[in-house]
């Protein structure tokens, strides 16, 4: 059966449409965008759903998760995290290698595809590490991870501290056209370290995580990235000297790509106190300052920063009900990214609809070489985002294993009304279908 998405508003930054058209989608790919698509008779085979008065984007790509299995799946697993994707308008996902055992070699590459095959509902990409076991010690089989089916290389959140082997992955990867994307940490500088070194850190008697741990990281693989000709991607830049030094690499054309995670352009250090010692406010990298918001959001509008990614990184509430201290970093983010990012760039007109719906699909598809994603062409793949721009609701139900997140009771304005991927709609109104 065919399915025409009828009188939406298209909005494509790929192929720059924003217009009102139907799109007709047939065998999981688009086949025809036009402003009337005629069907003909009651024999037709077409299911027709009306959306008028909505945006229709292409799905949105999040190239920064944790899906936490194998090995955490007390946390999340690919179940769980692919409906939280779904139930916030992503149709892909990329998780990170920091499972167990990590995504280091093809077997646990295989299973992860396998598995998101057999269980998922949007499409999972694997992101492979850099270094065995995540050691930052010896590179690994980069050529076998790629076979395997990885689109990118990381350690995640473990810095690779050593240069030459930064370097070196760096050349490898480049043979295989495959970006390596950069935790930026020097923790030798944030050791210890629980939120922004400054006065409130002071003031609440924690331990600070300077700016310079990641901007001196930031400097280094951009130096080494030149050197060895490949790409780089930053990942969740939060500081404003990072922004400038991606920003003066890319006037150098120096293959330099970057993202951020919403809440870097919507909290700031001062939450930690807002929220009185609130463990859904600690991160990695920390939330910053008034000062470097402004520059997140700067580098967003100029397109310093590419891409917004969620990094969701599940924890369970047992682990988040330490203190602060001893509780582990991250905050879920499937279900927010793009309800924040309409809130927060769109209607606050910080960005302009296309640009935002860029940083979440063409970008990433673009940096990540997936080809058939991100854009809603005839004969590109049929993941496809409906959103009412302007319903307001209160985040209340959340649909992904763990539940650390500061945005919990927080009202949106931008609501996910359904996500197709593949042709199928596997989340409306509310519902997931699969």
């Amino acid at each position: 059966m065919k399915l025409l998405i009828a009188n939406g508003r298209v909005v494509d930054p790929a192929d720059k449409i924003d217009s009102v058209n139907d799109i007709l989608i047939e065998n999981g790919k688009v086949i025809r965008i036009a402003p009337r698509i005629r069907t003909s008779g009651k024999k037709s085979n077409v299911k027709i759903i009306n959306v008028r008065g909505k945006v229709v984007m292409p799905g949105a790509i999040d190239m920064h998760a944790h899906l936490r299995e194998p090995g955490y799946e007390e946390k999340e697993t690919i179940y769980s995290g692919t409906r939280a994707a779904a139930s916030g308008g992503i149709t892909s996902v990329c998780c990170m290698p920091n499972t167990r055992p990590v995504i280091d070699n093809q077997t646990t590459v295989e299973f992860v595809m396998l598995k998101a095959q057999k269980e998922g509902v949007v499409n999972v990409f694997p992101v492979g590490a850099i270094t065995k076991n995540l050691a930052g010690e010896e590179l690994t089989e980069i050529a076998e991870l790629k076979n395997a089916g990885v689109v990118a290389i990381s350690d995640d959140g473990n810095a690779v501290a050593n240069s030459r082997i930064m370097y070196l992955a760096l050349k490898y990867a480049k043979m295989f056209s495959l970006p390596v994307i950069s935790h930026c940490e020097d923790t030798n500088l944030s050791k210890g370290g629980v939120m922004n070194a400054g006065y409130t850190a002071t003031l609440l008697g924690l331990r600070g995580i300077p700016p310079e741990a990641e901007e001196i990281m930031v400097i280094r693989d951009i130096i080494l990235a030149h050197s060895a000709g490949a790409h780089l991607h930053v990942t969740h830049v939060s500081c404003c000297e990072s922004v400038r030094f991606i920003r003066e690499a890319k006037r150098k054309n120096i293959k330099v790509t970057c993202d951020t995670a919403p809440h870097y352009f919507t909290l700031t250090e001062e939450a930690v106190k807002t929220y009185v010692y609130n463990t859904n406010t600690k991160v990695n990298p920390p939330l910053r300052t008034i000062e470097d918001v402004k520059a997140i959001k700067e580098g967003l509008k100029d397109g310093t920063i590419d891409c917004i990614a969620s990094d969701h990184a599940p924890h369970t509430q047992e682990e988040k009900a330490r203190d602060y201290e001893s509780a582990p970093f991250g905050i879920i983010g499937l279900e927010t990214l793009l309800p924040l990012i309409f809130t927060e760039l769109v209607h606050t007109k910080v960005l302009s609809l296309q640009d935002a719906i860029a940083k979440v699909t063409i970008n990433p598809a673009t940096v990540l070489n997936l080809s058939n994603k991100g854009r809603l062409s005839v004969g590109a793949d049929a993941d496809i985002t409906v959103v009412d721009l302007e319903r307001e609701f209160i985040y209340e139900r959340v649909v992904s294993k763990s539940k650390n997140t500061p945005f919990l009771g927080r009202k949106f304005r931008g609501y996910v009304e359904m996500t197709i991927v593949g042709g199928k709609i596997v989340f409306r109104d509310g519902k997931l279908l699969l």
